[in-house]
């Protein structure tokens, strides 16, 4: 039995609300059951110094934890100069996953920028973030549509993401923090509403895992995110 009382195929409680900044182009916040992320989408009028003279935008993420998103209080990292190994990572996936399934060439040479500020952790901040970050990135395009920044529709498909894991012998999707900490494999999966993958991350914490296990996995993950993307559907109506 899993900590939660869930089957292993069952994921969290999970909602997506929108327009819930208001400065923000797009903005929603995220909760898989005890893990809350707000994400934000920003639009600036130029692109990267690279994107020059490309006729090309770009997509890009940031990603932060507040201080009392975990049990105990973490320093800001923002005091210490420079961001973690871990956080650059974790933003670095939601941009390569939000670009995944964006025409950049549609958005001429602009930038949207994902922030993702983890309000309260409880396991799968960053496949939060990547669901709840489509729905900001999402209602931002519409925004620009609606003034008529843009004419056409940059984005082509959905995103979503989820964890998945090997706990006591058996495959389980949406991992909570007491069964991350303890799984024998931990998993994320990036995909599109079409299904198309998008990114797999595996580690073995213990014993290596097996080729069925990790097609046990894929198949977890393929439901929980077909679910991901009917509810990102349904929100934006």
């Amino acid at each position: 039995m899993r900590p939660s009382k869930r089957a292993p195929d069952e994921l969290r409680a999970v909602s997506l609300e929108r327009n819930v900044a208001r400065y923000a182009e797009g903005s929603c916040l995220v909760k898989f059951g005890e893990t809350h992320v707000l994400c934000t989408a920003s639009l600036e009028e130029k692109a990267p110094p690279w994107l020059r003279g490309s006729g090309k935008g770009w997509v890009t993420a940031e990603y932060a934890m507040l201080p009392r998103a975990t049990a105990e209080r973490t320093r800001r990292e923002s005091t210490s100069g420079k961001p973690s190994g871990r956080t650059q990572e974790i933003q670095r996936l939601i941009g390569r996953s939000l670009r995944s399934v964006v025409d950049l060439g549609q958005l001429a040479e602009r930038q949207i920028t994902l922030d993702c500020d983890v309000i309260q952790a409880d396991g799968g901040t960053r496949t939060a973030a990547i669901t709840g970050a489509w729905v900001a990135l999402h209602d931002c395009i519409q925004w620009m549509k609606s003034r008529s920044i843009i004419t056409g529709n940059p984005l082509r498909d959905h995103v979503a993401a989820i964890s998945c894991g090997i706990v006591k012998g058996t495959p389980v999707i949406d991992l909570d923090y007491a069964e991350d900490s303890t799984a024998e494999t931990d998993a994320n999966f990036v995909m599109t509403g079409s299904g198309g993958l998008v990114e797999i991350q595996g580690t073995a914490e213990g014993k290596p895992f097996s080729e069925d296990e990790l097609l046990a996995l894929l198949k977890l993950a393929k439901n929980g995110i077909g679910n991901l993307v009917s509810m990102q559907k349904s929100i934006i109506g």
